[in-house]
């Protein structure tokens, strides 16, 4: 989402500030959905239709398609190209994966406003999503990451030992791990060979049916099994239900 879309929201330049840092916020939280440019004035956005609100005149002309920029006289003297340079070096680095744990007022050389965007905003709105617990019989599984490395490990609980294995993830620039039963984690290490693109390209592909059937060959409740924050995991970082 365009950072401009934030400031034709707001209902005079005195908003601006506040707007640009809840933008920078966001964007912190995920760079890839955002980009900016320095304001422009055009014929049909909301300062467009009212100019004499945020004190600019324009100078209109004929308006032909992909060219409807006006240009304007700004009677505020705010200086447009003030938070340029803060919102490019901040937005540069969130894109390589740097600076997020930087305050957002270091970006900038003079006093900016405190956000008003907590920093978990999307992660939390990614967590209220309903969770899809209805799958087809017939949908195919395919995982589309790389195998895990794997560590078995003893753990003990009310005077009793049990033997877990720990199943380490490489994903692009992270890593995650899972923790199962040593016997669950060997079964889904067998399935993840089984229904990968590698071992799928001259096979059938597995359907959520056939792994349920596999499954309770050996163990049971595979919904509980399927629908649980391990399995959710893998399923956002290559495991597909297609």
């Amino acid at each position: 989402m365009p950072i401009l879309v934030f400031l034709d929201m707001a209902k005079n330049w005195a908003e601006v500030p506040i707007l640009l840092m809840n933008c920078t916020n966001i964007c912190r939280m995920n760079p890839v959905l955002f980009f900016w440019h320095q304001f422009a004035l055009t014929t049909h956005s909301p300062i467009g239709q009212n100019p004499e609100g945020y004190g600019i005149v324009p100078k209109r002309k004929t308006i032909t398609f992909a060219h409807n920029d006006v240009e304007f006289e700004d009677k505020t003297g705010i200086d447009h190209s003030q938070f340029s340079f803060g919102l490019k070096k901040s937005l540069y680095n969130y894109m390589h994966g740097v600076g997020f744990e930087i305050p957002l007022g270091d970006w900038f050389d003079f006093k900016v406003p405190k956000t008003t965007i907590p920093k978990d905003f999307i992660e939390n709105c990614l967590n209220e999503r309903p969770q899809d617990f209805q799958v087809k019989s017939s949908a195919r599984i395919l995982w589309t990451g790389a195998m895990p490395s794997s560590e078995i490990f003893s753990k003990n609980k009310k005077g009793k030992t049990f033997e877990q294995m720990r199943l380490s993830f490489y994903h692009l620039t992270e890593t995650f791990d899972i923790v199962l039963d040593k016997e669950k984690g060997e079964w889904l290490i067998n399935t993840l060979e089984k229904i990968s693109l590698k071992s799928l390209q001259n096979k059938d592909k597995t359907s959520f049916l056939e792994l349920k059937t596999d499954f309770e060959n050996s163990f049971e409740n595979f919904e509980l099994f399927w629908f649980s924050k391990p399995i959710f995991s893998l399923r956002e970082f290559g495991l597909l239900v297609l």
